[in-house]
């Protein structure tokens, strides 16, 4: 269900979390996000997430309709000028449609394993803070069938406004774990055996032609500046390179994330 309000201000203390949606640190906390776009926004409206509230250009309720009628809360959407909108951002915005959602509550990993498929297919992130790079993975582990983001304590958290919109709604779809510690995360997928396999460009002894991934495996992945730290490569059972030209010594982080995702999917017959 949804009701509609027009405003000619971007003041009313309903509007506060689109005022403020540069204040990552301020939503975090309060455990809501911003999602901007139509397709974006059609996919949360979609998703189990919680709707706090949207608001758009008046063109688009009747777009939207059918989707915010299905909806079980009983949303607020606000209607508002484009050209109002634009000030939110401060560039000319190609569609003006924003919501409001929350994050969903915690799901333990031992939760998900039981429910996932085997052979186990996860990632798990240590030291990731642009949110555009937690958005590609999040969009990656999607589309190749990942059952679970661990995202650890060193990360930003992929609901990040702009993680949001990089994943294209994708983070709707994906399990996300945020364990108080990555290491014991990788202890407890360690006990239930399975290989946790650290991406690491200087990885000499294992590459990906030479990696099995067809049993229950996570990938590890680090920040492009610092890599894995020395406790969470000890925490692997190896660690595997990418091979490429050697006046090349790494690739993005979200690049080298669908390499791997790829070829796991590729020895598992997914491909």
């Amino acid at each position: 269900m949804f009701h509609v309000q027009q405003v000619e201000t971007l003041e009313l203390p309903e509007l506060a979390p689109y005022r403020t949606m540069r204040r990552h640190v301020d939503h975090a906390q309060r455990r809501i996000f911003v999602a901007e776009g139509d397709k974006v926004v059609r996919r949360l409206l979609e998703s189990d997430f919680t709707v706090v509230s949207a608001l758009m250009p008046e063109k688009w309720v009747e777009e939207l309709a059918p989707l915010l009628k299905a909806r079980p809360e009983n949303i607020p959407v606000f209607l508002a000028p484009k050209a109002l909108l634009e000030e939110l951002i401060g560039f000319s915005m190609f569609q003006g449609v924003m919501a409001v959602g929350r994050f969903p509550q915690p799901v333990p990993l031992e939760t998900i394993l039981r429910k996932s498929p085997r052979p186990h297919l996860l990632v798990a992130l240590e030291g990731l803070t642009n949110a555009e790079n937690l958005g590609v993975i999040v969009r990656n582990c999607a589309a190749f069938g990942v059952h679970a983001l661990v995202v650890g304590e060193t990360c930003s958290t992929p609901y990040l406004r702009r993680a949001v919109r990089n994943s294209m709604g994708a983070i709707f779809k994906l399990p996300v774990v945020e364990p108080p510690s990555l290491l014991q995360a990788l202890g407890q997928l360690r006990q239930r055996g399975i290989r946790c396999l650290a991406a690491h460009g200087q990885a000499r002894e294992v590459t990906l032609a030479n990696c099995d991934l067809t049993m229950d495996c996570c990938l590890v992945l680090g920040s492009e500046g610092g890599g894995l730290s020395s406790a969470v490569l000890e925490a692997c059972h190896a660690a595997v390179a990418i091979p490429m030209a050697r006046d090349v010594d790494s690739l993005n982080v979200g690049n080298a994330c669908a390499v791997f995702l790829y070829e796991a999917n590729r020895q598992r017959g997914k491909m």
